[in-house]
């Protein structure tokens, strides 16, 4: 039995300047770009035992889809100490980093860096659950109400933070499709989410039969290491798409530029109707494969066929699946429907992986306490200013900031690494008002709409001294 939480304890620190819910890489960069700044008293708060990203998917070879340059602060603060090419400096890599010529970064070794800025800055805490925010009208102040927990996971104390601001990086959770949520809470046949691939991979690699639903990166990439460890000829491996193909995305220089500041601007000035059907048209350039990807399973189908016949592999796209269900408590079957043909079968497997994307975490229980000063779209979604700030009641002085919450107010770069650097500067610049970090006034090439191009007013001009790239730092 778990010991009972102690009460909360009355807080006699000063309050806070800001209190970070939710260590991510997102989070992370804010608090990267936050500690030169002496002047801010932050902390951030992480329900987890320690930082981890993804580490489901952490399977050898797999790259990022965006170059080292969009690691936590560069694109901000080039000469920060967080940066990448100082933990390769720390690490004694940096030479041989030089020589591999390698602009995308393995998905590993980014997970390794971000432990190594985590493992560095003060002011994380990790091992503590936020339960509650409020506002306190009184103190003027927010209320932040966690609980720490041991080392097992279990209740151990019980605290409160009060702050000025706050900023929610809580990131996203594994979407498990409705007709499949009975399968993955049942024992038995294994049913995973990709997000768990690497815990279950060799247990998978048995299985006589396996199916992977999903068509984004990660279902490629995990059908690529199903194939690569079957044996030549009795593959026996189902994959299913539910989009019209097996798409590559958009990796274009001038599709890459929806992912500037210039393009979030743009789409944030936006009607909400118009945001809401460009996101749902947009998912090619960042729910696709990446061209390096789809030639190394080509490269693996074509190697099959040498010495004649083909891999017992089967690749169809435009299928959804209706229902499914077990078969004699040992096998999964999947209800299927063809789009295009408006055809049924049904398909007997032994295992099954749901590359099936993520979604934003809702926001609706951390933020109960705060609800009577939201305002909301037609949506019922939270309204977010230019500057990443959720709207609120004007009654309300502080401000809860949001970091990969904003996909319908500021559009495809909401999850992208590549922004990272950018959004945490914005939020510093708007907590601080002194501009500590200029940024750019263009961006991109294209001029997304017909008026001219948008200019950013000017940074304030501040002198900064270059911070020394530390080593062992």
């Amino acid at each position: 039995m778990s010991p009972t939480p102690t009460p909360p304890r009355p807080a006699a620190e000063a309050p806070r300047d800001l209190v970070g819910i939710g260590i991510g890489p997102f989070n992370l960069s804010l608090a990267a770009l936050a500690h030169p700044l002496v002047e801010l008293d932050t902390v951030f708060y992480e329900q987890r035992p320690g930082f981890d990203w993804h580490p489901g998917l952490l399977i050898d070879g797999a790259t990022l889809q965006v170059p080292f340059l969009a690691d936590l602060v560069t694109l901000a603060d080039p000469v920060n100490q967080w940066s990448f090419l100082n933990y390769l400096k720390a690490r004694e890599r940096l030479f041989p980093f030089y020589f591999a010529e390698r602009f995308h970064i393995q998905r590993a070794e980014y997970d390794a860096y971000c432990r190594w800025v985590a493992d560095s800055i003060p002011g994380l805490h990790f091992g503590h659950q936020v339960d509650a925010v409020r506002w306190n009208p009184e103190r003027a102040l927010f209320e932040v109400d966690f609980t720490q927990l041991d080392t097992d996971g279990e209740a151990e104390s019980l605290g409160r933070s009060y702050t000025r601001n706050i900023v929610l990086g809580v990131g996203t959770a594994p979407h498990i499709p409705e007709p499949l949520k009975p399968l993955v809470d049942a024992p038995g046949v294994p049913v995973i989410h990709a997000a768990d691939y690497l815990k279950h991979r060799e247990q998978f690699l048995t299985a006589e039969h396996i199916t992977v639903i999903g068509a984004g990166q990660s279902g490629a990439e995990v059908f690529l290491d199903l194939l690569r460890n079957r044996p030549s000829g009795r593959e026996k491996i189902h994959w299913l798409a539910r989009t019209e193909a097996f798409a590559p995305m958009e990796y274009s220089k001038l599709g890459l530029e929806h992912f500037t500041p210039d393009y979030t601007r743009y789409f944030h000035a936006l009607t909400e109707p118009v945001r809401d059907r460009l996101v749902a048209a947009q998912w090619q350039l960042h729910k696709g494969i990446d061209a390096d990807t789809i030639a190394a399973i080509h490269d693996e189908l074509y190697r099959r066929t040498l010495h004649g016949g083909w891999p017992d592999a089967v690749l169809t796209p435009a299928v959804t699946v209706r229902t499914a269900g077990r078969v004699a408590t040992t096998k999964v079957e999947l209800h299927l429907e063809h789009g295009q043909q408006g055809a049924r079968s049904r398909l007997t497997t032994d295992a099954v992986v749901l590359a099936t994307g993520y979604r934003e975490r809702p926001l609706g229980q951390i933020l109960a306490g705060l609800d009577p000063y939201l305002h909301r779209d037609s949506s019922e979604r939270p309204r977010i200013d230019d500057q990443f700030r959720l709207v609120l009641d004007p009654s309300v002085a502080g401000h809860v900031y949001v970091q990969n919450a904003e996909l319908h107010t500021h559009g495809v770069g909401a999850p992208d690494l590549g922004l990272a650097a950018w959004r945490s500067a914005t939020i510093l610049n708007s907590l601080t008002g002194k501009d500590p970090y200029p940024l750019p006034g263009r961006t991109a090439f294209t001029t997304f709409g017909l008026e001219p191009h948008p200019q950013v007013p000017p940074a304030r001009q501040t002198t900064r001294t270059l911070t020394p790239l530390v080593e062992g730092r």
